[in-house]
């Protein structure tokens, strides 16, 4: 009976894992070394010595220019991951020597930032002088970005479906979306609904305000986009087309906008959305209780 040979695993840094994360979100590599403070010549140096203890090429030349090699995925899926966990475990190690919470690093949607839970960050800030609260308002897909990569603890947005790899959520509450029509329109046979203004294609709001439209029979022709609820609002007052949104941002300001009907064509779900494998902090803890309490 033979017995396998033990795989011998690679002597990585997590150096040279965090030069490789730095290349492949930078357009070069001198703009990857300056966000790193260190210089090209040692990015480059590390990089290679990566490519040596990996066994594998990582790079290749297009023009004058070093782009990662299709192979150089998984190296890059586990730099990620071993960067996020590092940059955790430094901040909770820094908590612990000082004697304080340090950090929470938040990200939320608008919606959830300015209108549903603003209170509840106030209370939070308030309460809790010696927490380091940052807050970053952003669109879903970029915020659970950000909190793969480790630049955010904490997200707050629109229920991503499947959840991202090394991502767990928790529901928040649901947020009924409504539809409206440029002022004017009269008549509103549902069939005639449209053409709309939307969120961007890829976006989760856009996903559920699509299958909602499809559901009812409705065509979905998107004329014009945006990011921010309060454009799409007031592209529907120029009359540029009907839209869906939370009534919170299209029923506010000057001139809100009235819905069709009282009821909503569909609900999105907004969520707490966190890496699996963040360590535990009683701040961010804390802060999750005040969010889920608050009305």
């Amino acid at each position: 009976m033979s017995s396998r040979e033990p795989v011998l695993l690679p002597n990585l840094s997590v150096q040279q894992l965090e030069y490789l994360v730095a290349a492949a979100d930078h357009p070069t590599r001198a703009a990857a070394a300056q966000n790193l403070g260190v210089t090209a010549s040692a990015l480059t140096q590390g990089l290679t010595e990566l490519e040596r203890r990996v066994g594998l090429p990582l790079f290749e030349r297009q023009g004058r220019s070093t782009v990662l090699r299709r192979q150089a995925d998984e190296v890059l899926a586990h730099a990620r991951r071993v960067v996020a966990e590092t940059r955790d475990l430094a901040r909770w190690a820094e908590a612990q020597k000082s004697g304080s919470t340090g950090q929470i690093r938040l990200g939320a949607i608008d919606a959830v930032a300015v209108h549903h839970k603003a209170e509840a960050i106030r209370r939070f800030h308030q309460d809790s002088p010696e927490v380091d609260l940052h807050l970053t308002v952003a669109p879903s897909g970029p915020l659970l970005e950000a909190l793969q990569s480790g630049d955010l603890d904490l997200v707050l947005c629109v229920d991503p479906t499947p959840a991202p790899p090394g991502i767990v959520t928790t529901l928040l509450f649901e947020e009924p979306l409504m539809v409206y029509a440029p002022p004017g329109v009269k008549q509103h046979p549902i069939l005639n609904w449209g053409p709309w203004v939307s969120f961007p294609a890829g976006s989760h709001t856009r996903s559920v305000i699509a299958a909602a439209l499809a559901a009812e029979g409705i065509s979905y022709e998107v004329v014009a986009e945006s990011n921010q609820p309060e454009v799409l609002r007031e592209m529907v007052r120029l009359g540029l087309g009907w839209a869906v949104l939370p009534p919170v941002q299209a029923e506010s300001g000057v001139e809100p906008l009235t819905p069709v009907r009282r009821l909503p064509i569909a609900k999105r779900k907004l969520v707490i959305a966190r890496r699996v494998a963040a360590p535990t902090d009683p701040a961010t803890e804390a802060l999750i209780t005040a969010l889920e309490n608050s009305a």
